[in-house]
């Protein structure tokens, strides 16, 4: 393959943005990061003219593939009567009625653009309905690129000196939302019982990945998340559950209908609307009030626009009328999870892949398992994956740099056996 295109528009547009990208994980990308021509369902052409079958799937929202019809479509139609109006529309109340069908709780909602700012209006409700400042989060969870919540999502454990001191991200974070902000392992019920117990009077809540799909894929330890429930409810702390990954992908009602266990608020993003930009904030109404009270404020001119609602209201009404869609999807993505496997097996190489069929994570390491960010910081060989990614890509198939693997509807049998095929030849080539 050649990038020759993609090189030159890339030093091109070096030249205007930071780093010629505008979102920072795409920075490290191989060759550089690439220019695309087109998508369509489960593939991608880029500017070189080479097609891809892609499993970053834009990171996760594209659970139909890219561009399904039925989704163009019906944006395309609704478009024309306008695009930002700054009001509701009867389609606004038609979609909230449709996240009533999916999810297993009574709620209220809100709606907003992006997964990161619908985590700090989930917040800002937390602490104004328990007038309580700080809130505990997760060591490798990552809930947006904000300030407040931009600590210990991939830090170096290299050194237990660190133990769970937040650690920010960046450079130019606020110095003082680290004060506000309590981190904590993973997976681990005693460890939050201790934190609780300590500082349950300046917590206002949880905020969790139900299933951690930023790190490995880890599934929680059987009545974990039970347990934070419980917890929760006993220290007057809120228990937020960030679903802008799992929302929509690993089941029709997220984790919460795979593990049955009530958050008092979750947030969702990338799957809801098919690869178009929305996100939501779905809460119990006793809290979610605070926001038609006017105590809580929370804004956005491109809040509810006309083509993101109608993305949304699209692909939910799908889901609603295909009940085997994610039954298929696992299905699908449980195949390939198999060739992969034996793919490595054949060259004698370790790895680990963990997840569901819908979103699972390959890991290079000799684990049988991986159960927190440490496992997976101390004991899997990143730069091995990002040559298996390059290889990958030189076999036609593109692949996510943080080893996360998106299945989607459009992904067929053709599809999983070339797939298979290339990681056959690239562990070959490693």
């Amino acid at each position: 393959m050649k990038f020759d295109k993609s090189k030159k528009l890339y030093e091109e547009a070096k030249k205007m943005v930071p780093g010629g990208v505008s979102s920072s994980i795409r920075q490290s990308e191989w060759p550089v990061p690439l220019f695309f021509k087109s998508a369509k369902g489960s593939k991608m052409t880029d500017v070189d003219g080479n097609q891809f079958i892609d499993y970053v799937m834009g990171m996760g929202p594209n659970i139909f593939g890219h561009s399904p019809d039925f989704i163009t479509n019906s944006v395309y139609k609704d478009m024309q009567d306008g695009f930002c109006l700054t009001g509701q529309s009867e389609k606004e109340n038609e979609l909230s009625e449709f996240v009533e069908r999916t999810l297993p709780f009574k709620r209220k909602f809100r709606y907003a653009s992006s997964g990161t700012e619908i985590v700090q209006i989930a917040l800002r409700l937390a602490r104004s309905y328990t007038n309580k400042n700080k809130f505990l989060k997760f060591e490798g969870h990552y809930h947006g690129w904000m300030d407040s919540v931009l600590y210990n999502s991939h830090p170096d454990v290299s050194s237990e000196e660190t133990l769970f001191d937040p650690i920010a991200e960046s450079g130019g974070i606020a110095k003082g939302t680290a004060d506000e902000v309590v981190i904590a392992p993973w997976n681990d019920a005693e460890a939050i019982e201790k934190i609780l117990k300590d500082q349950h009077k300046d917590i206002s809540a949880i905020i969790t990945e139900p299933i951690l799909w930023n790190s490995n894929v880890i599934l929680p330890n059987s009545g974990y998340l039970e347990k934070l429930r419980e917890l929760c409810d006993e220290y007057d702390v809120l228990l937020i559950f960030d679903e802008v990954g799992t929302g929509f992908r690993v089941a029709l009602g997220g984790a919460q209908e795979i593990y049955c266990v009530e958050p008092d608020l979750s947030t969702y993003a990338k799957s809801m609307a098919g690869g178009f930009p929305i996100a939501m904030l779905a809460g119990k109404p006793e809290i979610m009030d605070y926001m038609s009270s006017g105590e809580v404020v929370h804004g956005g001119s491109f809040n509810t626009n006309v083509m993101s609602v109608s993305a949304a209201h699209a692909t939910l009404d799908y889901l609603l009328n295909n009940k085997n869609f994610f039954k298929s999807l696992n299905k699908n993505g449980e195949i390939l999870i198999n060739g992969l496997e034996e793919a490595a097996k054949k060259q004698n190489i370790d790895v680990l892949i963990q997840g569901l069929g819908s979103v699972f994570y390959l890991s290079f390491t000799n684990l049988d398992s991986i159960k927190n960010y440490r496992d997976h910081a101390n004991n899997v060989d990143q730069e091995k994956y990002r040559e298996f990614s390059k290889l990958m890509l030189l076999n036609g198939v593109r692949l996510s740099q943080n080893g996360r693997w998106h299945m989607s509807s459009s992904h067929d049998v053709n599809d999983i056996e070339n797939t298979i095929r290339a990681a056959e030849l690239s562990f070959a080539e490693l």
